[in-house]
This record gives C-alpha cells, structure tokens and sequence, in this order.
C-alpha cells in the first residue's frame, strides 16, 4: 500500500477565492464580482450534482449499470469551469464530467445510458456545445484542439464580439497528463495560438498511480514549456474555479492563445465502480481531504454571510429528492442492451463482413442463453 498522504494547505501558488472554513478571499489577478444569490445558485448546482453521483452508485451496485465514474469531491471545479462558459462555448469532456454537463443543459439520464450501454452518450453535442464523453484517455484534448483550429479558421476569435468569439474548454485528468495525446494538443495549441483551455482535474490518482509518478513539477507548470500559461487553483473552492477559468476564457476568446489550469483536488470515491482504492491509498489520506469539502464550504460561507430565504437549504434539499426520484425511475425506464446493440452505431452502411460478425455473435449469445435454461 502506498505511504502517500497529501497535505490539504493551499500552496503559495495555488489561486483560492474561498477557504475550507467558508471565509472569502481576495486574489489582485482574479477578481471575482459575484452576488450571495449567485453563490446560493452555485451552492444548489454542486448540491444537485452530488445527489446525481450518489443515486447513480446506488443504480449501478443495483445492476442498472454497467460501470459509474463518481466525481465526489471534484463539483467545485467542474461546477465553477462550467458555469464560466458562454452558450456558444464548446466543452470536451472525458468521461467524469457530469457537472460540467449538468451546467450544459444534459440530463443526467443520458449520462446513464451510456453506462447502461443503451446509448453512446445520448444527446446532441452541437445542441448543449458539451461533446460526448470520452473514454479514452486524453483523446478529447485533441478533439478540442482541433475544434479550436476550425473556430480560428471561422474567423470566431479575437474579433471584439462577444456573441461571436468562441473559446473551447478541455477536460483531463491528472493520469491523462502523461499521455502523448494530451502533448500533443499542447503543441498543436500552443503553435497556433489556438483558443483552447486545458482544464486539469488534479485528483491525485491516476486510478492506482500516484501524481508524483506522474510528474517531477506541478502539473501547471508543464504549460510553460509549451509556451502558454498555467496556473493552479484550489478545485474544492468553486468560486477560484469559476473566476480563473471565466479568466483564461476570456483571454482564448480574445486570441491570447491557450491557457492551463490545474485544479488541485481530490477523488473522494472510488476510480470507478469496478475499482477498491483500498488496495492502494491510506484511509487517513480520505477523512483528511473531507475538511476541504466544496459543498461545506459554500454553505458554510452562506449561512453567515447571506441573507437567504429561511427555507433556502431545506428547498435546495427536497429538489435534490426530487431529481434523485427522476434519476432512479428514469434510469430503470431505460431499455436493455441487446447483444447486436453494439453494433447499431458503428457505419451508416454496415459491411458485409460486419453485419456477418453481428449475426453471429447474436447467434452466440443466444445458444448460451438457451444453454442456461437446459
């Protein structure tokens, strides 16, 4: 088992706008103008967020679904990246991203299908600018670069328009780094001044594999390499999350190249369902990083500060009751996967040799079936 404990104290470097004890901060490069209404409104974002994640462990441990990726812990900087996004924005996740689609307009039913296996991914990515998830590792950052690429060509940055200039967010994890893909989006970028943000969701394991073997430095400073700039951030405190990235927006948008933040946080669950983090992280490391929960935090900043409706959090709570309602229903309403699914979405025109692989695996399928009943 690894002796690897993170220290929870922000560093010299790291941007934070709001502390573990609820208290507000002040950063001279990241001012952030924002009403206590607009914090509550985040509040009830990670609040919705956290309840989807719950009920979807419970479908999968339930045998709805194949396979869940929880994002416990990780709300604050997928909440506040995706809140800093304008409609015409385009997001690229990889596949731990629900808040970041809640923020875009999906429901979370169709996260489910695709953990069902009944959809691959289930809604337009052009109708919520949110591009399907991604499963492998740090290919989406190369879809998002080469969407900037065409945004440049489309003559959609640096023009001055604010209904025009398109900036495009990208999703990876720490794990991710490491891979050539996620280079190479930063070469690609970097080289042609591209309008792109690299968002980094720091959560310390790359499912068993520790971040110090993944890099010798910060992940942020990477970037510099590259020739762009990176910057870390507290990913538990929401609003750090949300100026810093609406910050590297807004210079993409206005044709000041890529821009790198490492959200500094932690993965609080399991890698996936199908994982035991007992096998390689200490208990104490856990209960250690729970003082940093972005939920507590938030409301904690509220109650002592914001003058609120009386009912605000008992409100907050019966809607999250409510979406969880939706979530289990909706989500066994979802029909079953069939063995010739898989192949449903594979070619417009299905090869001959395909179609001949698909009927026989059907056929496959069915005789062990048949077999189990005898």
């Amino acid at each position: 088992m690894s002796e690897h404990v993170n220290a929870v104290q922000p560093e010299p470097d790291m941007i934070q706008l709001l502390t573990p004890e609820g208290q507000r901060v002040e950063h001279p490069d990241y001012p952030l103008d924002i009403t206590d209404d607009e914090i509550a409104a985040l509040y009830r974002d990670l609040v919705l967020v956290r309840r989807i994640d719950t009920e979807a462990i419970a479908l999968q441990r339930q045998g709805e679904l194949g396979l869940w990726a929880s994002l416990l812990g990780q709300e604050a900087a997928q909440i506040g990246a995706g809140r800093a996004l304008r409609p015409h924005d385009m997001a690229f996740p990889s596949y731990r991203e629900h808040g970041v689609a809640w923020c875009r307009g999906v429901d979370p039913l169709t996260l489910l299908g695709l953990f069902r296996g009944t959809n691959l991914g289930g809604f337009s990515p052009y109708e919520h600018n949110f591009n399907l998830y991604t499963i492998v590792i740090g290919a989406q950052t190369l879809h998002a670069t080469g969407y900037a690429m065409g945004v440049v060509r489309d003559g959609a940055v640096g023009t001055g328009d604010p209904d025009r200039d398109t900036a495009v967010l990208a999703f990876f994890g720490d794990g991710a780094s490491s891979q050539g893909d996620v280079n190479e989006s930063f070469v690609f970028a970097a080289a042609g001044n591209l309008p792109v943000v690299f968002f980094c969701q720091n959560n310390q394991w790359a499912i068993s594999e520790p971040v110090e073997r993944q890099s010798r430095i910060p992940l942020f400073q990477r970037a510099s390499g590259f020739g762009f700039p990176g910057v870390r951030i507290d990913g538990n405190d929401v609003l750090a999350s949300l100026a810093v990235t609406r910050k590297a927006l807004d210079d993409a948008r206005n044709a000041q190249g890529p821009r790198l933040i490492e959200a500094f946080t932690y993965r609080m669950n399991a890698h996936t369902t199908s994982d035991d983090p007992t096998r390689y992280r200490l208990g104490a490391e856990t209960e250690t990083w729970k003082l940093r929960d972005p939920i507590a935090r938030v409301k904690a900043y509220l109650v002592r500060n914001a003058q609120l409706p009386v009912d605000f959090f008992d409100d907050v709570e019966a809607e999250s009751l409510r979406l969880a309602e939706h979530v289990r229903i909706g989500c066994r309403a979802l029909p079953n996967p069939t063995p010739a699914s898989p192949f449903d979405a594979l070619f417009v025109d299905m090869p001959d040799e395909v179609r001949e692989q698909r009927d026989e695996f059907v056929e496959f399928v069915a005789s062990i079936e048949e077999a189990a009943e005898v």
